[in-house]
């Protein structure tokens, strides 16, 4: 039997309890800033290279609260921590992604994320992925994080 695949990401939330999500290239769908850790890495290190690849910002781990770890998926668990964006970090126009996959169409290598929004927790699932959403409306509530943090 397979060990689940684990991504690692960021809850990032603005001073409003919204949520950033980032859309996914060439899909329907947004997501948090999140993907699979590189050896030698830990958690944290993974969700923040991941936040700076794919939206630009750079996150200092002692901003980080570490919320643990999720069952996602059949075939994947997140570990997600969760920060609140600082005052230069909420203007996601300057946000760029530098993280590329080749386009099925021609190979063409293209960002993984190409927009950002900051969404309230009551619009995620017209947004984000069903497995995303189910998240967000079970184990890890947003407004309950905005409170906390």
């Amino acid at each position: 039997m397979n060990a689940k695949v684990v991504s690692c990401g960021i809850v990032l939330l603005d001073p409003h309890g919204r949520v950033l999500l980032a859309h996914a290239t060439g899909t329907n769908h947004w997501d948090i800033p999140k993907g699979q850790g590189e050896p030698g890495e830990t958690e944290s290190q993974s969700a923040r290279r991941e936040m700076a690849e794919e939206t630009g910002i750079v996150l200092a781990a002692s901003r980080l609260v570490d919320l643990g770890r999720f069952a996602y998926r059949r075939d994947k668990d997140l570990h997600l921590f969760a920060a609140r964006a600082a005052p230069d970090e909420l203007d996601l126009s300057r946000c760029v992604c530098v993280s590329l996959f080749p386009r099925r169409e021609d190979g063409v290598m293209i960002p993984e994320m190409d927009a950002w929004r900051w969404t309230v927790p009551s619009d995620v699932a017209s947004y984000a992925s069903r497995s995303l959403t189910r998240l967000f409306e079970t184990a890890l509530s947003l407004p309950e994080l905005h409170r906390k943090l």
